[in-house]
């Protein structure tokens, strides 16, 4: 058995080239110990060293989609923080006041659980005909279980609560299906949406938003490439548009934060206002 404790810089960076050069995918601006974390992770799990994992990758023992895979993180749950959902059912409306159509981007949507949050609001609050979504994720293994609407019913408990906590305005239950160990998510809804693979890495300006959720993913980012989306994101939004990202994560040192202003600071909610 391979016992890895740690890995030195030059080791990352040379995992990083060949992952790079293997699979297309620029790990370089990811927040090292995270990525570190990662790596340590996919050998402990696979009890081989670096040099094994790298010949893996070249021989093509390991895919690219099962690297994605474990390297990014896909923690998740239905109507995470309550009271930023709370103040989401508020601002639609206003938001839709002066709109004819919204268009909505979860940026790194993992599994889904956000975006079958946002596709319960908006048939509540009666404006799901009003909304294009757009869901996009790096791993096309995770929009694929995102796609399927499965969620395991060990989880639906929390989820339940969330909504609840959330003012969530009917039973929860209604939106799912049972198929034996999993609730399946309302296919009518879920056909609003458009699921997508974008690597923020090297993603430009594709469509303009109303707007951008880019919850917990930042996080994972060093500043110089969270300082890329957020550009990206700013481009990509119309004036006038919304950005939401993680509790943990800010805009106030990045170049475009002179473009946004605070809505809600504790709920990181940000409003476009200048070009």
């Amino acid at each position: 058995m391979i016992t890895v404790l740690d890995l030195s810089i030059a080791e990352l960076r040379k995992i990083t080239e060949v992952v790079k050069e293997k699979y297309s995918y620029d790990f370089s601006n990811y927040a090292a110990s995270s990525f570190k974390r990662r790596i340590l992770r996919i050998m402990e799990l696979k009890r081989i060293s670096l040099e094994q994992l790298i010949e893996q990758i070249l021989k093509n023992q390991f895919t690219r989609d099962t690297f994605l895979h474990e390297i990014t993180v896909n923690v998740t749950e239905m109507y995470r923080d309550p009271s930023f959902w709370k103040t989401l059912r508020m601002q639609i409306p206003e938001m839709l006041s002066n709109r004819d159509k919204l268009r909505i981007w979860h940026a790194g949507c993992s599994s889904g659980e956000e975006v079958y949050s946002m596709l319960i609001l908006l048939k509540e609050l009666n404006v799901l005909d009003r909304v294009e979504i757009i869901a996009s994720d790096i791993d096309t293994s995770i929009l694929q279980k995102a796609k399927e609407g499965k969620i395991s019913n060990k989880n639906m408990e929390l989820n339940i609560s969330n909504y609840q906590r959330s003012n969530g305005l009917n039973d929860f239950n209604n939106y799912f299906t049972i198929e034996k160990d999993n609730s399946v998510f309302s296919k009518t809804l879920l056909s609003s949406v458009s699921f997508r693979e974008i690597d923020l890495v090297k993603a430009i300006p594709f469509t303009k938003c109303d707007i951008i959720l880019c919850r917990n993913v930042l996080i994972y980012f060093n500043q110089i490439l969270q300082n890329n989306v957020l550009k990206l994101f700013s481009d990509c939004m119309f004036m006038g548009g919304y950005l939401v990202i993680g509790a943990k994560e800010s805009i106030a040192w990045c170049d475009v934060a002179s473009k946004f202003t605070t809505i809600n600071l504790e709920e990181k909610i940000y409003k476009k206002t200048k070009d």
